[in-house]
């Protein structure tokens, strides 16, 4: 799946910088066969962010510069699941109906970072990102359904009923630091938190003849997250670069675990190269391998799910990326 990011930064004076980001640092998305096991829990499952975010830096002196940002963020929603329509009394046999959900919104919010740089050579950041309400409406659309069970939806007013989905986009804190150990050795880390807990409670609304609210509380922890990495120039141009990550898993129990969403603790492995290739102009490739985790699941759904049992393995992402940066 590509992907990409541009990110500018405009020099007003020494000391005032202005920014303008644009790319996503939110999203999730699992894609079935429509005839595997757990069907009738999901075949689809996206959440694709896309954001704009405008910036300012302001180095208030040698040692210290300060910055912030107003984040734009559009967000697109598509869900699909197999209706059982052999699991309803007078339909046995019939093939599997459909529903879908597919919406899109905006959201608002905002960073905010702080640099110290103590002596030359050692930087220590600190930087926050807001959390973001998101809003997702739609009309259930489905396809296939029995007669049986349509007449069930017809008579509880349920069919064609319109679903709002709230969620937050969860807050998130990073600490870097990053200190130069020779001429050619430099080494950095990272450690995070991010507020899970917010992102698992979703409220939903189903409007129809009658409105229902409720709440789904995924029931997720708030993660971790622990990087560490060195640099080395071997040669003028050439500067390579690995490190290493651990996030802490959101969901701690099997039976809490979702086909939608398989969640387990992150281990992500990468490395680099940066070229400069004249004083403006540097480029550079990387790659990363993440392991994801087995993401257990023990599901005991209702009489048209149905129970769903098992792991995900291999459950493994590969990143490849290149980048550009222009000084002008």
């Amino acid at each position: 799946m590509p992907s990409g990011s541009l990110h500018y930064v405009h020099r007003v004076s020494e000391d005032f910088r202005l920014g303008l980001s644009a790319g996503s640092y939110f999203g999730l998305g699992v894609d079935y066969d429509d005839d595997w096991a757990g069907r009738y829990y999901t075949t689809k499952a996206e959440l694709l962010v896309f954001g704009i975010n405008p910036g300012a830096g302001y180095r208030i002196n040698r040692w210290l510069s300060v910055g912030a940002g107003f984040s734009v963020l559009y967000a697109t929603l598509d869900q699909k699941a197999a209706i059982n329509n052999s699991a309803v009394p007078g339909q046995a046999g019939l093939a599997d109906g459909k529903l879908e959900l597919d919406a899109d919104d905006v959201g608002y919010g905002f960073n905010l970072g702080v640099l110290l740089s103590p002596w030359s050579g050692t930087r220590f950041g600190l930087t926050y990102r807001s959390e973001v309400e998101l809003e997702f409406e739609d009309t259930a659309k489905l396809k296939n359904i029995g007669p049986v069970l349509q007449g069930i939806l017809n008579g509880s007013g349920l069919a064609g009923s319109e679903v709002d989905i709230d969620m937050t986009i969860p807050q998130a804190v990073m600490f870097s630091a990053y200190h130069q150990l020779t001429d050619r050795w430099a080494i950095m880390g990272n450690i995070g938190w991010q507020e899970w807990s917010a992102f698992g409670k979703q409220d939903l609304t189903l409007s129809s003849t009658t409105s229902t609210t409720f709440t789904k509380d995924l029931d997720y922890d708030d993660t971790w997250h622990f990087a560490l990495g060195a640099q080395y120039r071997f040669a003028g141009r050439w500067l390579w670069s690995v490190g290493a990550a651990y996030d802490t898993s959101p969901m701690d129990d099997a039976d809490k675990n979702s086909p939608d969403l398989p969640l387990d603790r992150q281990i992500r492995i990468g490395t680099g190269m940066q070229y400069d290739w004249n004083e403006d102009v540097t480029v550079g490739v990387a790659y990363e391998y993440a392991d994801l985790g087995e993401a257990e699941i023990d599901q005991e759904g209702g009489p048209l799910q149905g129970s769903l049992k098992g792991e995900y393995d291999p459950n493994a992402i590969h990143f490849f990326a290149i980048n550009l940066i222009w000084k002008f």
